[in-house]
């Protein structure tokens, strides 16, 4: 690919939901779903928070102290990366040669308590290029997650896509995004869980998610010039009555505050979409190159920006929750725990 030859994709965002807190039943699905957007012509494939294998719904709707069971099942349910499910889930984006971006719960391999709202993206060969923990959750999200880090807060190349991703509320934090365009992304993944119910005080408006996930679409599009695939995950029957338990009122708060799905251009145009509360795929063909005359007009990070009088530091390190010094490198030795008392190098 030379400078002038810009790459056309065709894109696809995937509203599902998952089997519930079933990672087994859930890959099955998601190998179905990729294989038809494959056979669709679709070259990144895209499917919303926390796929794999479900969003913490409960938080909004019921008391702490009645969601340890769920909690339990969501961590029994969260994957390692590196692990087994990653495996499979790399292998389902190389069987279908697609760009493969989706959302996890991950459990931290140290704890069998923490857990990350993470995307991760694989590319057509099926190895994992990009995987991102959400950098902050949000409101009830934070009696589940916890906050990530900005690494891997970049875009991945991928043959001049440059593609980047944000999970959720991210698509409203301001530096998160203008990071991933200052680096270069030109290609944008923005991903939603399957409902948002939010305020039930009488007289009150309750939080739109599908205007609001419009409008940060939009936003983000058109400031950067950018194509975003946005990506929700549907909320399922079997996901309301696990958390409703036949309460009509829970039930109904679920039900009332339906997700959407669409793809977005440059100018901040709706391309396809939006999907709206039920399943389906969104398809697209995008051409970069008409990034190229937008940035002219307005290229927030290059001609419209001044770097001498702003600039951004980011911390792109993982956090780690020990750092071992003095005994650590014997300890690492590849043959194992060296005895006590034994001090050579043999």
């Amino acid at each position: 690919m030379t400078a002038q030859e810009l790459p056309k994709v065709r894109v696809a965002a995937i509203q599902a939901s998952p089997a519930f807190l079933d990672v087994a039943a859930t890959l099955d699905k998601l190998e179905s779903l990729v294989a038809e957007a494959a056979a669709q012509g679709a070259e990144l494939v895209a499917l919303g928070e926390s796929f794999v294998a479900g969003f913490p719904i409960w938080g909004g709707v019921l008391p702490p102290i009645d969601q340890h069971e769920l909690h339990e099942r969501l961590v029994a349910s969260s994957l390692t990366v590196p692990g087994p499910d990653v495996d499979r889930i790399a292998a389902i984006a190389a069987r279908n040669s697609v760009v493969l971006s989706i959302g996890v719960n991950e459990r931290a391999p140290h704890s069998l308590g923490q857990v990350f709202n993470s995307n991760l993206i694989f590319d057509r060969d099926g190895t994992l290029v990009n995987h991102r923990r959400k950098l902050v959750a949000t409101y009830y999200e934070r009696l589940t997650w916890s906050h990530g880090d900005a690494h891997d807060l970049k875009p991945v190349d991928l043959g001049g896509w440059n593609l980047g991703a944000l999970i959720c509320g991210e698509n409203t934090n301001t530096l998160a995004r203008y990071t991933l365009l200052a680096q270069g992304e030109r290609l944008h993944v923005a991903s939603y869980p399957p409902a948002w119910p939010f305020d039930q005080r009488e007289g009150e408006v309750d939080y739109d998610l599908e205007d609001a996930i419009r409008i940060r679409s939009a936003a983000h599009a058109f400031e950067g010039k950018v194509f975003s695939v946005v990506a929700a995950t549907a909320l399922g029957d079997d996901a309301v009555a696990a958390v409703a338990g036949g309460d009509e009122r829970v039930e109904k708060l679920l039900r009332g505050a339906p997700t959407a799905s669409l793809i977005v251009g440059p100018r901040g145009e709706t391309l396809a979409g939006p999907l709206v509360g039920t399943e389906g795929i969104l398809y697209a063909d995008v051409d970069i190159q008409d990034q190229v005359v937008l940035k002219r007009v307005h290229d927030i990070v290059g001609t419209y920006q001044r770097s001498d009088l702003f600039q951004l530091h980011v911390d792109d390190r993982r956090p780690s929750p020990v750092t071992l010094t003095g005994e650590r490198d014997r300890w690492s030795s590849p043959r194992g725990p060296v005895p006590a008392g034994d001090t050579s190098d043999d």
